[in-house]
């Protein structure tokens, strides 16, 4: 399996097992803190999710959930999954300590690599309309803006989407 002991600068991103899924959503509620302050919403999806969703989607045949560490400590994950054609990427999340040093980048490099591996040939992810770090990472990994989509009485989803090259 390709991503059996990736190791990227000074992390390695493997697929997480079941065994993880606590780190996981630690991991996951520290990264969206600063997401629920931006929309003044504690209630994100990110943050409310259960330690039985996570290893709910660690088995998940369809799910690749890759996770990230830095010698024994994981760092951060994200999840793909493909449908039709389509791999969508999901829940990335990066310890705060470790944001803003490329880690973001290579999981969803990771994940883009899982996504093709399953005949993926389209990628797509959402985030907040106002998070500008978080735009600017998928604008750098190729990924465009395609949809506006409202959310609540909050300032809506970005939509975005990369088409598989090579």
């Amino acid at each position: 399996m390709w991503w059996a002991g990736r190791v990227t600068d000074d992390a390695t991103i493997t697929r997480a097992g079941v065994d993880d899924a606590g780190e996981i959503l630690t991991v996951q509620r520290a990264a969206y803190v600063t997401e629920a302050q931006l929309y003044r919403d504690p209630h994100l999806p990110p943050l409310t999710e259960t330690l039985a969703e996570v290893r709910a989607a660690l088995v998940d045949a369809g799910t690749v959930v890759l996770a990230a560490r830095l010698g024994n400590r994981l760092v951060g994950s994200v999840r793909a999954r493909t449908v039709d054609g389509t791999c969508h990427i999901a829940r990335l999340a990066v310890a705060p300590d470790q944001q803003g040093l490329g880690l973001g980048g290579r999981l969803l490099s990771a994940a883009e690599q899982a996504g093709r591996a399953a005949g993926a040939t389209r990628f797509e992810l959402f985030t907040g309309t106002h998070s500008e770090a978080n735009l600017r990472l998928y604008r750098r990994h190729g990924f465009v803006a395609y949809d506006h989509r409202p959310s609540g009485a909050g300032p809506g989803l970005t939509w975005l989407e990369k088409r598989a090259t090579g």
